[in-house]
């Protein structure tokens, strides 16, 4: 059985989560850029576009300016006036399938040509020696500078920590012991770190930094879904959303990305069929669990536990072993087109017709992510645009200020 009609769950307006501390490291990152050379933005992979930090944004495309890059041209340096490099590495790339990672990458290049992505995990050892030799590299392309100083920046719960743990094992011979403290729970990092040598020679050093937030998740269904997404992976604190809402949404994001045989199947018993109900998923994974209370009744809010947690450490790895879909599969009626999903940003629907174009598959899907790629930027800009990414709290404490400021004028004047 496919599911051809997956319909999104109904979402919970999203918590707002921005400590002081987040704060405080938002305001000083226009002054730490002044003595960065490489900005290491951390995303994760599963989210490439929702763990984008829009709030960063203004301070390091000032930062490239003020390093002589052509506003107009991303790719033209006016004044080479040393290194001024940012690069976006896409963390835990064993949660998403490989088939997608290079089409993604082209279609990121087309769209940011600012920035240099690369796809990681810290239990790739050659993932971290491509990230430690491309720092080197950087750092051998400006040899009159007597250090190469590297700040690594993202949201919550991406895996800063533990990447910079593992380049510095991989750039400094010898045992190291272990620079910085790591955490499954958002919110562990809360002050910018003092400088850690990831290289010798030449000298390269980093700094870790607080997981940022956005301070406002948004309005509507995006902000609901953007909420969602982030809860999902961990990057917001737990307790914040109702897990059984966590499991809906999971479940729709599994069948979007295999409508004909989701990960999801393996918990539930044999012979069970994909479905789009929630409390009939929960029901049967209960089931085969034995999870019930008194009165053999069965437990679905322990069953929205558990089918949360397997995907955060297991299911993850088997939803990226999913294949890329195809058209002619026996299981759909002919034309029939199918959904397709890649992580959790990324869904189109596959027809007969891009079967038959004369392209191959590669260029096919970066295609269909360049059109994602554009209704993210869409979206995003309709809400800056609107004011849509600022809260009511946020928007009553600008009136204040302006009250304040037209008061100041008006006294100023007499």
């Amino acid at each position: 059985m496919t599911l051809l009609h997956i319909s999104k769950p109904v979402l919970p307006i999203p918590p707002s989560w921005f400590p002081g501390h987040m704060m405080k490291f938002t305001r000083m990152l226009p002054a730490l850029l002044t003595r960065t050379d490489v900005v290491l933005e951390l995303r994760d992979s599963r989210l490439p576009l929702t763990s984008i930090n829009r709030t960063l944004e203004g301070a390091l495309k000032k930062w490239r300016m003020e390093r002589g890059w052509d506003p107009n041209n991303p790719k033209r340096r006016i004044v080479n006036a040393g290194a001024c490099e940012r690069i976006v590495v896409l963390n835990k790339r064993d949660l998403v399938p490989e088939w997608g990672m290079e089409p993604f990458r082209k279609a990121m290049e087309s769209k940011f040509p600012d920035q240099r992505v690369l796809f990681a995990s810290w239990q790739r050892p050659r993932d971290i020696r491509n990230l430690s030799e491309l720092l080197v590299s950087i750092a051998k392309r400006h040899p009159h500078a007597m250090e190469l100083n590297v700040l690594v920046i993202g949201m919550p719960n991406v895996g800063k920590s533990t990447l910079l743990n593992a380049l510095r094992n991989m750039g400094i011979k010898g045992r190291t012991p272990k620079a910085f403290q790591t955490s499954a729970q958002p919110g562990l990092t809360q002050a910018l770190s003092t400088r850690l040598k990831v290289s010798l020679d030449p000298l390269v050093y980093a700094f870790d930094t607080p997981g940022v937030m956005l301070p406002f998740l948004g309005r509507g269904t995006e902000g609901a879904e953007r909420g969602v997404k982030l809860a999902l992976i961990a990057g917001i604190k737990e307790g914040l959303y109702d897990t059984e809402a966590l499991a809906a949404y999971l479940l729709y994001r599994l069948n979007i990305l295999n409508p004909i045989s989701p990960a999801y199947l393996q918990l539930l018993p044999a012979g069970a069929r994909p479905t789009n109900q929630l409390e009939e998923f929960l029901a049967l994974l209960a089931q085969r669990m034995g999870m019930l209370k008194r009165g053999a009744e069965v437990d679905l809010s322990r069953a929205a536990v558990y089918f949360v947690r397997w995907w955060r450490e297991e299911g993850g790895l088997l939803a990226a072993s999913s294949a890329l879909q195809s058209t002619d599969t026996p299981q759909l009626p002919a034309g029939v087109p199918i959904g397709q999903g890649w992580g959790f940003d990324f869904q189109w629907q596959l027809t007969p017709d891009d079967v038959a174009a004369d392209m191959d598959s590669s260029k096919m899907i970066q295609s269909k992510m360049e059109v994602c790629i554009d209704e993210y930027i869409e979206t995003t800009d309709r809400e800056d645009r609107e004011d849509n990414n600022i809260s009511p709290t946020q928007q009553k404490k600008q009136m204040v200020l302006q009250e304040k400021m037209k008061r100041k004028l008006k006294h100023a004047k007499r």
